[in-house]
């Protein structure tokens, strides 16, 4: 994703483009803006995926499970910090747990089997916490930055939500509009601070694309409750992808993704995300605890 960090924006409105000099686009008019209900909207993600990679020896190789926590404050002025920590990074299956106690239990691994080099541990990181640096003070949605009172102002109306999304998509040249709306409609569940009822619109716009039906109801890795939204995209280099959407706060929950070329597991591509917290809150950002 190319994030744009001059000042130079274009307006979409329903129905209407206007050229102001500028790449962002702005939502419709609409009632005043809902006030904030805190100091940061705050999200916290854990995901976890498989190394692309295998270690060991060619004889005995094993793979390893990489898990790592992000999270995000965004006070209403735009203003956003980012944390980001590792967690012990693992053998995944029975197993993978066997050949590696063969290998002697390495806590940490410089190489892989074919040479090439990394950095991973079996112990936690000490994390990182800092503001997000050259950007605009806005909200990034859409291959565009908007203000708080614009992200409040976006359609509430599925029908309408979707006709805008595919307008931003056209200004963006995007190649592939319904794969942009399955990109970008799930966003409004947890990456900005959008107003319930525009969560609910991208839920139910969601359910209307093509290669995407609702799963029923779900828990995810927590043991949360909500309703799974089945994506595929159904391509030579396809994903599957299942989300739990939490139907009564409108949020998002988890996001798990396996993706295949030609049929095989891209392991680097397939991976599981549980979005442990979702919403306003007054803390100060922090390096991310361990869960």
């Amino acid at each position: 994703m190319t994030f744009v960090t001059a000042p130079a924006w274009r307006l979409i409105t329903l129905g209407v483009a206007l050229a102001v000099g500028a790449t962002a686009l702005s939502a419709p008019a609409a009632v005043a803006a809902t006030p904030p209900e805190g100091a940061y909207w705050h999200t916290r993600t854990m995901s976890t995926s498989t190394h692309p990679w295998r270690f060991g020896s060619k004889a005995r190789p094993y793979s390893l499970v990489q898990r790592d926590i992000t999270e995000r404050w965004s006070a209403p002025d735009g203003r956003a910090w980012f944390g980001y920590r590792e967690l012990a990074t693992l053998p995944g299956t029975a197993a993978d747990k066997k050949a590696w106690q063969r290998d002697g239990s390495p806590s940490t691994w410089s190489e892989s089997i074919d040479g090439k080099t990394v950095k991973l541990s079996a112990h936690p990181a000490k994390g990182r916490v800092g503001p997000r640096p050259n950007e605009p003070s806005r909200f990034w949605f859409a291959q565009q930055w908007l203000t708080y009172d614009e992200v409040q102002r976006l359609p509430s109306d599925p029908g309408r939500l979707k006709d805008w999304l595919t307008k931003a998509g056209q200004v963006s040249r995007e190649n592939d509009i319904p794969g942009w709306l399955r990109y970008t409609l799930p966003e409004l569940l947890h990456d900005v601070p959008a107003p319930k009822e525009v969560r609910a619109a991208a839920y139910q716009a969601l359910l209307t694309l093509p290669g995407i039906r609702a799963g029923g109801d779900a828990k995810d890795a927590l043991g949360r409750s909500g309703a799974a939204v089945l994506i595929d995209t159904g391509q030579k280099h396809s994903a599957k992808i299942r989300l739990i959407v939490d139907t009564g706060r409108m949020v998002l929950l988890s996001r798990d993704q396996t993706a295949r070329l030609d049929g095989k597991i891209l392991r680097g591509k397939t991976n599981e995300e549980t979005l442990v917290e979702v919403g306003w809150t007054n803390s100060q950002p922090a390096v991310p605890a361990l869960p």
